[in-house]
């Protein structure tokens, strides 16, 4: 399917600021799974763009706005084509081969990054403790990431402003309900005890046309996890909607946790006064 993506964030700061130092990352990544056909960037006030590619292959536009400014607003545009990917359990090795795989030390020595805890993926002993109720290891790395994502679905209520950008999985597990960026980083705390690899995805879930919504309904950016099953390789997975990730999302990259790729991120000199606004909106591309 084509989406349209317009993504936007609005800074509006007490007094003028100066030496602005920003980087972005909202290009949507070009996979087996999606195809980014356009996408262009604009900021105001107008300054030059610099590009690369970061450690985990995301594309990364980085700008300074010297000169003073009282606003500072970037607007994300994308059209990106998906489709669902077809994964099978055919595919998947035997349970006991598929573990075994995931224990070698030449494997784990390729995927550290994604087995390690960082400052938001704690392996502390209450996730330690929550992670050791889970099952399905029976039926596999594939079975045991469906069950680990049931049971952060089943646990835990979403519930916006209930936790802030900077809970940890051993909060959330403490408080009981979060949003997206919190269940994502317990299901990668709960792969990561078992030494399953994870890491972290941020992007867009196009939930438009669903039955019963109202067409006025707030959009969001979105967040979930891929875990490496053998033999199928990397597989995405949503705890927020225990969903397996289909056409309707929308991949803009990956990392360790939300720090590696955090849309907009930089500093500035001047007030701390500040006011962010972030509107999201993800449509399908009128055809024909």
């Amino acid at each position: 399917m084509k989406l349209e993506i317009r993504h936007t964030t609005r800074y509006k700061y007490g007094s003028s600021v100066t030496d602005s130092v920003n980087e972005i990352r909202l290009t949507p990544r070009t996979d087996e799974r999606q195809a980014c056909y356009h996408h262009r960037l604009t900021i105001e006030p107008n300054v030059p763009l610099v590009s690369y590619e970061d450690f985990f292959g995301n594309r990364v536009h980085s700008f300074t706005a010297n000169d003073p400014h009282k606003e500072l607003v970037i607007t994300s545009h994308s059209t990106v084509v998906t489709r669902d990917r077809d994964v099978t359990r055919a595919a998947e090795w035997g349970a006991e081969e598929s573990w075994g795989r995931l224990r070698t030390p030449d494997f784990i020595d390729a995927n550290a990054e994604y087995l390690l805890p960082t400052h938001y993926v704690t392996l502390q002993q209450k996730v330690k403790e929550y992670a050791a109720g889970i099952g399905g290891a029976d039926e596999g790395v594939f079975g045991f990431i469906r069950h680990a994502a049931a049971r952060v679905f089943g646990d835990f209520e979403y519930r916006p402003l209930s936790t802030g950008v900077h809970t940890t999985a051993e909060e959330l597990v403490g408080i009981g309900s979060g949003v997206c960026q919190d269940f994502a980083h317990l299901l990668l705390a709960i792969c990561r005890l078992r030494g399953v690899p994870a890491r972290y995805v941020s992007g867009y879930h196009f939930v438009g046309d669903l039955q019963g919504r109202d067409a006025d309904f707030e959009q969001a950016s979105h967040a979930w996890v891929e875990a490496y099953v053998p033999g199928v390789g990397w597989q995405g997975i949503d705890p927020t909607n225990n969903n397996l990730i289909d056409w309707r999302y929308v991949k803009l990259g990956h990392g360790r946790d939300y720090m590696d790729i955090v849309p907009v991120k930089g500093i500035y000199r001047g007030t701390a006064e500040q006011k962010l606004h972030v509107t999201v909106d993800v449509q399908l591309a009128e055809t024909g």
